[in-house]
């Protein structure tokens, strides 16, 4: 099912079911899920997909490569040709496009049509051909026009998805190489010097492929694990386990579930840190994610904040319909005589207080504003997200690339004390240039800055001897190499305070002396590093111990007893759109609160250069020991948020959505999965960590936050206009209604057919199918903006009678007026109150798009122009033309159309009356 779809179910689920809804939308493991939703044991698909993991994790590697048919270097092109046709694409039909057959099913089957059709059905049994034919012509013409502006939207939503991919690092072998993996004795981790990495989309792996990953990547499919560096994957998506899990190659202990087996890695996990090469065993719906997202779906999934407004302003309309339908029914039934006559008006009169084209309207403006936002450089992975985009009146983002260049230039290498020193350098490039792990802006500059200045600094001499990978809660990384003369040394670099709390000793100068960390020696040291802080300069720190011959194989643990070589500083400038563009979000009403894993006097030092003169800020290690109430009122008070793990800027995120605002996040590392998640809207870059992408709602093609601030507004022109329709066709339909229980109570006869009135509906909705695309006033964007139900029926209930009031004038004009008393004029009253109604409900379209004066002040676009002429045109025509039998219309006497000018120019004049009292008393949006 698409996310459209669903979207249209929430929509107008509520008819048959009533959702619940949380601010604080808990994610659940899938396998909690998949228990909680199925009570059942897994079908024979998953039973299939375990046995196959379960033998990949005790076979050898050997044994493993080999039952693949794939080698120890990787496949050929010939090769994952042949398999793709085999076993398909490595997709997951969780967001697949349903058949055309099966959404031209969905579009037909919503409360609307079918109460159109049972209409249709009772005209039938009643002997009226003409009335069914014609309200089957209407439930067809509904149901093309969603389904051919949903298919358009869909493809416009691929179309924006297909230019964010999410890529994977595969082993490609040339066909020369084929060898026969059977007989070789072992799996050989030295690669031929002719087999390819390449980065291919993750759509694009076959059973067999090897997969190189690295912390930030996502796990592409189910593989069993060839080779691995202190790998930790977070297996919290499938499992619900909070804390990452070791893998490894090679089985050390048996396993209960397959998800217990510490040589096997799946589909929906990420990696948190280490690398590995991985054989890919199963790809798409063969995988354990695959299999459960058939039987999930998304039944499971709470409402977001956009589905549950949506949801909240379908039970105020229902309410309304509840109680108006039965009151049209009585009222009738028992003054006209005809229950069955009565019953089905009271369903046209149902119908008529439901905005059928919502879920059109909804699904096209989102679209639209997500195509305008693709040309913004913001792309929309998940349509309803533009609202919440809109909404959002605190955005949490990084230091690093946001409010700075990320272009990060290595300013000094330096002794303890400041003094330039080569050694730090040379130690530095060895580090940056042999690790493998998570590679980061730091390491490009040390390598670029070596390759331009100093062209006698190489690697040539050293071999690796092996690597303990950078993670976020050490924050630091070192590699083991050798030297040509056998000895071999520990470098280790990372954040100041981290290396610090592993280091024993201290380099003194440019000989070898050194001298004990004490504490007086680590307050000097302290210092001259915070001298530099203040200047806006990072500093990462440089370690060495070095090692026994004999060790080849290095943990954690491993870390310690070392001797502080120095530092390497680094430059960041503030971007020069940075200082403009927090203004700009201020000036609409969004509050920016950063995030870095920095340190404070770094980070305060940005702040300054881009306009946050006054912020105060708080620190990671002060938020531990704060409790969640504690915390709450923190997260008002301070701006700026250093040395935070991942951990932190959840918790962050988190209370201030508890606190009732609108979050995003916008970040694009590792690290930032977790806030991504928890924000009301996660924003990230199309140049993040794979994990980072996968998490985000909304990827911006510019790490800018300029960029960010016009998709705000674009965002919030899409609310407006969504918002527009609601209140519009509401307010319209309830004054319509009311007017019609005026005329039920004292008319003789129906003031309106159901036919005509179910016809003056579908026109008046046909008026507004341009809405999507119309204008939006600056000064309706000028702030954040929410679904409030209770607005919406302060509008209904305020500006509906108000059409009331002319339509029954109008009834007394065509009862005393033109005569129209008896059952042998309803003729006449009908066809003249329909023209009269049709046209004021139109007129409301450009009265109440804007709280300015229509077509002076605030002109709506031009295809909503077009729209509204077009619709008055017909329905002045349609008394007048060869059809009006079939509706039971006749031509509107010629006196009548001064009057009907004088009704629709008074209308105007007191609805910009009353508009511009209510903008004064409740504020427009």
């Amino acid at each position: 099912m698409s996310r459209l779809d669903r979207l249209f179910q929430l929509l107008f689920g509520a008819f048959f079911t009533r959702y619940k809804t949380d601010r604080r939308f808990r994610r659940r493991a899938i396998l909690e899920t998949f228990r909680s939703s199925s009570g059942s044991k897994p079908d024979k698909a998953l039973r299939y997909v375990s046995r196959a993991m379960r033998r990949a994790a005790q076979d050898d590697v050997m044994e493993a490569i080999a039952r693949l048919s794939s080698h120890t270097d990787g496949l050929t092109e010939g090769e994952v040709e042949r398999y793709r046709k085999r076993f398909g694409r490595n997709t997951v039909d969780f967001e697949a496009a349903m058949p055309w057959w099966k959404h031209l099913w969905q579009c037909y089957r919503n409360p609307f049509n079918i109460l159109l059709t049972v209409l249709a059905v009772l005209s039938a049994l009643t002997g009226d051909l003409r009335a069914t034919i014609i309200i089957g012509i209407m439930v067809l013409l509904s149901t093309f026009i969603r389904f051919v502006q949903e298919n358009r939207s869909n493809q416009a939503a691929e179309r924006l998805k297909n230019m964010v991919n999410t890529t994977a690092s595969v082993l490609r072998r040339p066909p020369k190489n084929e060898v026969n993996t059977r007989k070789n004795s072992g799996f050989d981790l030295h690669l031929k010097s002719d087999v390819r990495h390449v980065e291919l989309p993750i759509h694009d792996l076959v059973p067999g492929d090897h997969v190189v990953l690295s912390a930030g990547d996502m796990i592409p499919a189910d593989c069993r694990v060839l080779t691995a560096k202190d790998l930790f994957v977070s297996q919290a998506a499938m499992t619900g386990e909070a804390l990452p899990v070791e893998k490894f190659a090679l089985l050390s202990q048996p396993f209960e579930t397959v998800f217990d087996a510490a040589n096997l890695v799946f589909m929906g996990t990420n990696v948190v840190s280490g690398t590995a090469t991985a054989l890919v065993v199963a790809t798409g719906q063969h995988t354990y994610f695959g299999r459960l997202s058939e039987r999930l779906g998304m039944r499971d999934r709470n409402p977001t904040a956009f589905e549950a407004g949506v949801n909240g302003v379908s039970w105020l309309l229902i309410r309304f319909a509840l109680v108006m339908a039965p009151i049209v029914l009585l009222i009738n039934g028992f003054t006209k005589g005809s229950w069955v006559e009565a019953s089905v008006f009271a369903l046209s009169v149902a119908v008529g207080l439901t905005p059928e084209m919502l879920p059109m309207i909804v699904t096209s403006t989102l679209a639209r504003g997500a195509v305008a936002l693709s040309r913004k450089k913001v792309i929309v992975k998940h349509l309803d997200a533009i609202q919440n985009f809109g909404a959002m009146d605190v955005l949490c983002t990084d230091k690093t690339g946001t409010l700075t260049q990320d272009r990060i230039a290595l300013e000094r290498h330096t002794d303890v004390f400041g003094g330039i020193s080569n050694d730090v350098l040379r130690y530095a490039y060895l580090n940056s240039v042999h690790q493998t792990g998570l590679r980061n802006l730091l390491d490009d500059a040390v390598l670029q800055h070596v390759e331009l200045q100093h062209d006698l600094l190489t690697a040539q001499g050293y071999q690796k001897i092996d690597e303990i990978p950078f993670d976020f809660e050490r924050k630091r990384m070192s590699v083991v190499v050798e030297g040509r003369t056998g000895e071999r040394t520990l470098i280790c670099k990372g954040a100041f305070e981290e290396v610090l709390s592993v280091c024993e000793g201290v380099k003194l100068g440019a000989e070898n002396e050194s001298a004990a960390l004490d504490e007086d020696m680590s307050e000097r040291i302290r210092a001259a590093a915070a001298d530099l802080n203040r200047q806006g300069l990072r500093v990462v720190a440089v370690a060495i111990r070095q090692a026994r011959g004999g060790q080849s194989v290095f943990q954690v643990s491993d870390e310690a007893g070392l001797t502080l070589v120095g530092y390497m500083v680094f430059l960041d400038p503030p971007k020069e759109s940075s200082a403009p563009a927090l203004k700009a979000l201020a000036t609409h009403g969004v509050s920016v609160k950063v995030l870095t894993g920095d340190t404070e006097l770094v980070a305060l030092h940005v702040c300054r250069e881009v306009g946050l003169e006054h912020c105060r800020y708080l620190l990671g290690v002060q938020i531990d020991k704060m409790n969640d109430g504690t915390l709450a009122h923190a997260v008002e008070r301070h701006q700026l948020f250093a040395r935070l793990t991942p951990a932190h800027k959840e918790r962050i995120v988190g209370a201030l959505r508890g606190n009732g605002h609108v979050v995003g996040f916008m970040g694009d590392g590792i690290n930032d999965a977790p806030a991504l998640r928890a924000a009301d809207v996660g924003i990230s870059v199309d140049t993040g960590v794979d994990i980072a992408k996968e998490a985000a709602d909304i990827i911006l093609l510019e790490k800018s936050l300029m960029v960010l601030e016009q998709g705000v507004l674009e965002g919030r022109r899409t609310f407006v206009n969504m918002l527009k329709y609601i209140r519009m066709t509401t307010s319209s339909n309830f004054g319509n209604v009311f007017s019609v229980l005026v005329g039920s109570a004292f008319l003789p006869f129906l003031p309106m057919l159901p036919l005509q009135l179910l016809v003056q509906n579908l026109l008046y909705d046909l008026s507004q199918v341009a809405l999507p695309f119309d204008n939006v006033d600056d000064g309706l964007v000028s702030r954040p903006l929410k679904w409030d139900p209770r607005d919406i029926g302060r509008f209904m209930l305020f500006f509906g009678p108000l059409s009331s009031v002319f339509d029954i004038a109008t009834y007394a004009l065509l009862w005393w007026g033109l005569g129209a008393q008896d059952i042998a004029h309803q003729a006449l009253f009908q066809s003249c109150w329909f023209v009269e109604g049709l046209l004021t409900q139109t007129l409301i379209v450009h009265m109440l798009r804007s709280p300015k004066l229509p077509f002076v002040q605030s002109t709506a676009a031009l295809p909503l122009i077009v729209a509204t002429l077009t619709i008055i045109v017909v329905g002045i025509a349609l008394p007048l033309s060869p059809l009006a039998g079939s509706f039971g219309f006749e031509p509107l006497p010629k006196a009548f159309y001064p009057w009907l000018l004088l009704i629709i120019l008074g209308y105007a004049a007191l609805t910009t009356v009353m508009k511009r009292f209510y903008a004064r008393r409740f504020g427009w949006v």
